[in-house]
């Protein structure tokens, strides 16, 4: 592994290069980040997940670096141009944008008017005026009129443009138009003539400028949206005067003639070549920009969102609300099968209220409900309320749960496998249900960007944002770990050394040898070698496994550890776990190894003290504020209760419990300044906020949460 790499890797991240060069190894061997961060924090230097991740994205991009060398060396090589010098500076390179300036020069291009001067036989001519000793160019232009250039005004303009490509390739005159455009590049987007009605939503970008460095991500991305849809023209400049002033003053050492020439072929290279590069450059930075905040906003609240509060392995009757259509119900039993499904009336036109009662009241009854799910679209607070009034045979909350997703699953592939005889409105009733449930195992059905809680979603780097939200959902499942026995195949797919096949052959093996009774039998499943079964097995929990360490997250590997230190105490297994007082008393350094450290250690007291604990929070019932159905209800200056639907990087968005959602602005979180609304909210936290503005033309609402008290 380069040592220059890691080190420069380290440095980046603020990381010790032993715990970089360690990662690397790990990862290069197959290990999964999850993994890593649980069970390799000796080798690593305890790095979490975040740091782990962050190691390998920039060993992916020094890899693509080096190729890229690879690339650039055999181009400039098959030129015969390839030195001692400049083979050693680029495989010193370590920065991409350097790499390419050095190759700049050397890149096969297409005609220029630089390379048709120099057919003609005028780069000789450039040389002279570049040195600007000759006091005559006009006079020394004569000699080289030929039958290809028949003037003395064609010669100088050719001589001109060989000048003005040296310059736009010469890496200080870059890096000066760089740094400008670092501090004073100006963003700018203006309505393209004729698209007034098109592009009305983007009528605050018709004639708008900021400096770019303070143009927010999610502005930007407004921005290119619009000019991607044909509605703005957009530009990205810096100060001309000021950046022609310093590469005249760089490229124009004397005081003459040719220096005029010079000066004229800066100029032409800077507006012709050299802006409209660094302008692309720029754009294309920004954009990257933009794009990785706006993935990170969408990661987070994906996050937060997997790992929302569970119900657990209940028994639920689940809601889809719809007016003309009906209500669709569903029953479903602890572990999410469909027992039962109908279809009730209670609001307008049909208006059956008392037979959708009578329903309602015998399915609780009938299949034991223990808990009731609705969907928060279309008539949820009417059905809400309708259920509300009912009275039941038990003791039964009402959940609002969020639909957003909910009518991709019902419509794709995994939802027709599992439920082939139903119509998608059963499938997405089932969907809301299941939710309530267990949001992390129903959600990983669908693609993340349906879910409804990101920032331009569409507008970023497709392969970029699957890359981030593959490895959140990842994250979240391994945090939480999966019974093996009940877990379905796609919640299976995203255990750490699994994956698709994998998790297929677990669940037929399953199906046709019943249910695991250890985790040791895991390695009988077809294909599962070493490598795998040491990737997943402290992800997978087995309940009721004869072997208590079968359903925590102790990894097999470390079994022997608790082994020894049980029967050192004379106790049984079983006798250790949730013994707290027992667990505090463990003299731990007496049990280090070289491979086992105290990290390891700690982790797997604690994990005995609460083995297979869920990290997710209990689950809270919320209610809306009564009649408050629709904008019109709202009142400025009311405080009424909300749950946040949506975080961005200006702000969150918040279900009032009607069709529109309002919005807290960032500079109504808090009375002191903060730079992230993720420091006061979080996704689905119950909330309550201040009416500040209702604006019911534009269905805009605007709320704070300052000087409003929080339980």
């Amino acid at each position: 592994m380069n040592p220059k790499i890691i080190q420069l890797i380290a440095d980046n991240l603020g990381v010790q290069p032993n715990s970089a060069n360690n990662t690397i190894e790990l990862l290069t061997e197959g290990a999964t980040v999850p993994f890593i961060s649980r069970y390799r924090k000796e080798k690593t230097g305890s790095l979490d997940e975040v740091q782990i991740s962050a190691i390998k994205t920039q060993y992916e991009k020094f890899e693509e670096l080096e190729k890229r060398k690879i690339t650039i060396l055999t181009t400039i090589e098959e030129q015969g141009s390839l030195t001692p010098e400049l083979k050693a500076r680029v495989e010193n390179c370590y920065d991409a944008t350097e790499l390419e300036d050095i190759y700049l020069p050397y890149k096969p291009k297409r005609k220029t008017k630089a390379s048709a001067a120099k057919e003609k036989g005028l780069e000789p001519l450039a040389k002279i005026l570049m040195k600007q000793y000759e006091q005559d160019p006009e006079g020394r232009a004569y000699s080289f009129l030929n039958q290809k250039v028949e003037n003395v005004e064609d010669v100088l303009a050719g001589a001109r443009d060989i000048i003005a490509e040296w310059v736009s390739e010469n890496e200080r005159a870059r890096n000066i138009v760089r740094r400008s455009f670092d501090h004073t590049a100006t963003i700018r987007s203006k309505l393209v003539k004729g698209k007034e009605e098109e592009g009305i939503k983007y009528q605050d970008y018709f004639d708008w400028e900021e400096p770019l460095k303070k143009c927010p991500s999610h502005r930007l991305l407004a921005i290119r949206r619009g000019e991607k849809e044909g509605i703005l023209r957009v530009s990205i400049t810096p100060d001309e005067e000021q950046v022609l002033d310093k590469l005249e003053n760089y490229f124009v050492t004397g005081n003459n003639e040719s220096s005029q020439e010079v000066a004229l072929a800066v100029k032409d290279s800077y507006k012709r070549l050299l802006q409209p590069s660094i302008e692309t450059e720029y754009a294309n930075l920004s954009k990257e920009k933009a794009d990785t905040e706006a993935i990170h906003v969408f990661a987070e609240n994906l996050k937060q969102l997997l790992l929302a509060a569970p119900l657990g392995q209940k028994r639920v009757l689940a809601i889809d609300p719809g007016f003309r259509t009906g209500c669709k119900v569903v029953c479903l039993d602890e572990q999410g099968n469909l027992l039962h499904n109908e279809t009730i009336y209670p609001h307008k036109p049909q208006e059956e209220r008392k037979m959708a009662a009578k329903k309602i009241t015998s399915m609780v009854s009938a299949y034991q409900i223990e808990g009731i799910a609705i969907g928060n679209g279309t008539a949820s607070r009417e059905t809400e309320y309708f259920i509300k009034k009912l009275r039941f045979d038990r003791e039964l909350r009402v959940y609002m749960v969020s639909e957003d997703g909910a009518s991709v699953y019902s419509a794709s592939s995994i939802a027709r496998e599992e439920f082939p005889q139903y119509d998608v409105t059963v499938r997405g009733a089932v969907s809301i249900g299941r939710r309530l449930m267990d949001p992390l195992a129903e959600l990983v059905k669908i693609d993340p960007k349906a879910i409804g809680v990101g920032q331009y979603q569409h507008d970023v780097d497709q392969k970029e944002l699957k890359k981030s939200l593959d490895s959140v959902v990842e994250s979240s499942v391994n945090k939480v770990g999966v019974n093996v026995n009940t877990a379905s195949k796609h919640l299976l797919t995203y255990i750490s050394g699994l994956g698709p096949q994998l998790a297929q052959n677990l669940v037929s093996f399953r199906k046709e040898n019943g249910a695991f009774n250890s985790r040791n039998e895991l390695k009988n499943i077809p294909r599962m070698g070493a490598k795998a079964f040491e990737q997943a097995a402290g992800f997978l929990r087995i309940a009721d496994a004869a072997n208590p360490l079968d359903n925590s997250a102790v990894h097999p590997e470390s079994y022997h550890i608790v082994e020894k230190i049980a029967q050192e105490l004379g106790l049984q297994i079983s006798e250790l776990i949730a013994n707290d007082v027992i667990l505090d008393s463990i003299d731990l350094k007496k049990y280090a190894t070289e491979e086992v450290g105290l990290p390891t250690l700690t982790d797997i007291i604690k994990e005995l003290k609460k083995p297979g604990r869920d990290p997710r929070k209990a689950i809270k019932v919320f209610e809306f504020a009564q009649g408050i159905y629709k904008i019109e209800d709202l009142v400025v200056g009311d405080t009424l209760p909300g749950i946040v639907n949506n975080i961005t990087k200006f702000g969150a968005f918040v279900d009032l419990g009607i069709k529109e959602s309002g919005l807290i602005h960032i500079s109504e979180m808090a009375d002191r300044f903060i730079s992230d609304p993720n420091e006061i909210v979080k996704l689905y936290q119950h909330v309550k906020v201040k009416i500040l503005e209702v604006d019911i033309t534009r269905k805009r609402i605007q709320l704070s949460l300052k000087q409003v008290p929080q339980e």
